[in-house]
């Protein structure tokens, strides 16, 4: 590690040091139960600009902000019936809400790049909970490494992805979800739909809202949208069930390979490794990355969404 890399103890004084840090408009990349986070105070437009700088993430593209409850997300957003269904069931966990902006909301408008809309989520991770009560402040937090880069899903995952200009990092070991939050826009005149499969598939959200609407078309209206996404620098090849030999193979159930998401088919396994694999085959010195077949159903619609943004050229 650098002698410029910093890691935070997730005790009470190291919480403290990280909200301080904060609220002086500084970054802290902060576990969630999804992937760390590259948190800054969402009010502030110089403390997210400079998450913009450190990412080198479009400014069109907008930042998901974390808060500490279902009050104080009601301060940023109108909540509906439907959204508060939603909140009621899913939070605190890896859902986030895309509901419309309240007016006079606290947030800067580079957060919300410029929509009329909110992306909010109140993480179900226990240190980022209690930063977020440290803080009291609402916090923008994409994934804490470069754009277009493998999302991090431990400590170091962070440090690497940004060498001697990584900010200081909670610890809080490996992320249970290990893949980013179900995205849902909720509409106001009524029907839901998914702009970002997750860990809360499309099946969970229609038991208590019924079928999703159609999809509008291909308007950026949340992270994680753009076509290119969660690129490990080199080729990936997908749905491979006799990888070539000079690839490093992303195994899947009975398809080995130099790392195998889950032996055993498990999809929720599969997800909490996927991040953490593609960062391996970056790594490796083997030109091309071939992943072996994963199923459609489920939380498998999340795992391929993210391999076809890491495999587009």
């Amino acid at each position: 590690m650098s002698g410029k890399q910093t890691l935070i103890a997730p005790d009470d004084a190291g919480l403290a040091r990280a909200a301080e840090i904060l609220r002086g408009g500084g970054l802290v990349a902060m576990p969630t139960e999804t992937v760390y986070g590259l948190a800054a105070r969402a009010d502030s437009a110089e403390a997210v600009a400079r998450i913009y700088r450190t990412k080198g993430r479009p400014d069109f593209n907008p930042l998901i902000v974390h808060v500490a409850s279902l009050d104080q997300a009601r301060e940023f957003a109108v909540f509906d019936e439907a959204a508060e269904k939603l909140a009621a069931r899913f939070w605190a966990g890896p859902l986030t809400l895309v509901l419309p902006l309240r007016s006079g909301a606290a947030i800067t408008p580079a957060v919300t790049a410029g929509l009329g809309t909110i992306a909010l989520r109140q993480p179900g991770h226990p240190i980022a909970a209690r930063l977020l009560a440290e803080t009291g402040l609402p916090l923008a937090a994409p994934s804490a490494n470069r754009s277009n880069a493998v999302s991090p899903t431990q400590p170091r995952h962070v440090l690497e992805s940004f060498g001697d200009t990584a900010p200081p990092v909670i610890d809080g070991g490996a992320c249970e979800a290990g893949l980013e939050s179900t995205i849902v826009a909720l509409d106001p005149e009524g029907g839901w739909r998914l702009l970002r499969p997750g860990p809360v598939t499309a099946e969970d959200i229609a038991v208590p809202l019924g079928p999703e609407a159609k999809s509008r078309g291909a308007t950026i209206e949340a992270p994680g949208q753009l076509a290119k996404h969660y690129s490990p620098g080199k080729p990936v090849l997908l749905e491979q069930s006799a990888p070539d030999e000079a690839a490093f193979v992303i195994g899947f159930g009975d398809v080995p390979g130099d790392v195998n998401l889950s032996p055993s088919g498990d999809l929720a396994e599969a997800a909490a490794h996927l991040y953490a694999a593609l960062h391996a085959g970056a790594a490796s010195d083997k030109p091309v990355i071939a992943v072996a077949p994963i199923p459609t159903q489920g939380m498998g619609r999340a795992i391929n969404d993210r391999l076809q943004r890491a495999a587009a050229r």
